[in-house]
């Protein structure tokens, strides 16, 4: 009896090693649905302010493409010509995912066109000219008329009035309650006052460099 017990035991240590070592493989289609719901849920975590920043920065944005589309045809300075390009791929990209953001969530999505000096956004309702540091029509003619030096001095002068604006907008959207809580929108303004800052330190002293260069003459 003692032989048989033995054996028994043998047979249902076996059994359980070899369960050990090839464990059965796990159903993922619970974690994969979780993973969507989280999705989804993170893409309907907006606020209105949050649409409203993303609608008005396009039209903003759009802006600023304007008036560094000028800098390579008004005999503007390497630095500026450099600046200008560097504007015009930053924010061409913000501009493409503030859009992908607006249409993921079923929102009316602004679409910008730019002839010469003129610029055309469509759906984006009241945005087009409100924003904080938007120029007017008369400093876009001002700068479009202008050429060489006194085209770099204006172009700094009205591109820092320009981004402290967007930073004010920034700091708008995240002095509304609840706003700024998409992980998205969040990381997105935060990117753009980042940039901002950094760019109006910079054009300050462009701009510091050129009145002194002007007035040594």
């Amino acid at each position: 009896m003692i032989r048989i017990g033995m054996a028994a035991m043998l047979v249902v240590l076996t059994t359980t090693g070899c369960a050990s070592t090839n464990p059965p493989v796990a159903d993922t289609s619970d974690l994969e649905a979780l993973y969507w719901e989280r999705q989804e849920a993170a893409i309907q975590s907006y606020t209105p302010a949050d649409v409203s920043f993303m609608t008005g920065m396009i039209a903003h944005h759009a802006q600023a493409l304007v008036m560094s589309r000028m800098a390579p045809e008004r005999s503007a300075s390497g630095q500026v010509k450099t600046l200008a390009a560097r504007i015009i791929n930053a924010q061409n990209d913000e501009i493409a995912t503030m859009q992908r953001w607006l249409r993921d969530r079923g929102q009316p999505v602004p679409e910008i066109h730019i002839d010469g000096n003129h610029l055309m956004v469509h759906g984006a309702g009241d945005h087009s000219m409100s924003m904080p540091g938007m120029l007017s029509k008369e400093q876009i003619d001002d700068l479009a008329a202008s050429s060489g030096n006194e085209f770099d001095r204006l172009f700094l002068t009205y591109m820092i009035q320009h981004h402290e604006g967007a930073t004010t907008m920034v700091k708008e959207l995240f002095g509304t309650d609840g706003a700024g809580q998409d992980e998205a929108s969040f990381r997105l303004a935060s990117d753009i006052n980042v940039d901002q800052i950094t760019e109006i330190a910079r054009m300050k002293r462009m701009l510091e460099s050129l009145t002194s260069s002007t007035q040594g003459r």
